[in-house]
């Protein structure tokens, strides 16, 4: 490997570890709750398992897509990317932590060159209004599009890759 590729690598996965490490406690929460409470679980409780589902499915990937968008653009980014996110998680019947980790980082940077292309032609007293129409109208739109064509293309990426490791481990070509 070059080491020009290497630093680019080493740069993509510092990207991805401050997406998921500020969440690790979210994650360990969730998975002590599954381990104690859904049915093969080592106190199953009907009651409290019904939390494991719906924290795996909207809870970790909008927390992902908020914290991507937030590296990426601040408190800003991260609303934007949660908003974004969530259009990820209802078109896709999967499990969307890497819809998350896309989509947060995309709408942050675009609501980013929003803000920098208009900054200067904000009337003064108009900032917030600007501010709070323009996430709103991009978020809507990058929902929109997560929902109607992120997600598919992402649970087909995922079916396909997931298909791979089925494979993998049927014909035991794992180590």
């Amino acid at each position: 490997m070059t080491q020009s590729l290497q630093v680019r690598v080493q740069k993509f996965g510092a990207v991805l570890s401050a997406m998921v490490m500020p969440n690790i406690g979210v994650f360990i929460g969730w998975g002590l709750l599954a381990a104690l409470f859904i049915d093969t679980g080592w106190i199953p409780n009907k009651f409290l398992g019904v939390l494991v589902s719906p924290i795996l499915t909207y809870l970790l990937p909008i927390l992902l897509g908020y914290t991507a968008g937030s590296n990426f653009y601040g408190r800003r980014g991260g609303v934007i990317g949660a908003f974004a996110t969530i259009g990820v998680i209802i078109g896709s019947d999967i499990t969307m932590l890497i819809g998350g980790m896309v989509m947060g980082p995309i709408a942050a940077k675009l609501l980013e060159k929003f803000d920098n292309a208009v900054k200067e032609k904000i009337p003064t007293g108009m900032e917030m209004m600007v501010d709070n129409f323009s996430l709103g109208i991009l978020g809507a739109i990058l929902c929109a599009i997560g929902y109607a064509g992120v997600a598919p293309v992402m649970t087909t990426i995922q079916g396909i890759l997931g298909g791979g490791v089925k494979y993998l481990t049927e014909a035991h070509l794992l180590p």
